[in-house]
């Protein structure tokens, strides 16, 4: 049997809770990025939908307005979820630069 070795950073007090709270800061900072390419993308599909006109059965009436920005939020999220555009990693990476934890 192998003896099992500790690397001594380890036995600091604090080491893991400086890690856990890095950790931490992280996820928030990818939570934050994420949020802030679906509002990107909803707005982006807020624009591209605005002249699309919808036929009397299917659309129109005082509540498309309202039901349309929903799915415009709804649709940015799972473009987002699924990878979107791509600005969720360039934004986590420049915040993290700005927080010191690149």
């Amino acid at each position: 049997m192998t003896p099992v070795s500790v690397a001594p950073t380890l036995l600091q007090p604090g080491a893991g809770a400086a890690s856990a709270a890095e950790l931490a800061k992280r996820g928030e900072i990818r939570e934050t990025a994420q949020k802030f390419e679906t509002q990107f993308l909803s707005i982006m599909l807020q624009q591209m939908f605005e002249g699309v006109n919808v036929s009397a059965p299917f659309g129109g009436g005082p509540g498309e307005q309202m039901f349309k920005s929903f799915m415009t939020e709804a649709m940015a999220k799972q473009m987002s979820q699924a990878g979107g555009l791509g600005l969720t990693d360039q934004i986590q990476r420049e915040m993290l630069k700005l927080q010191g934890l690149s």
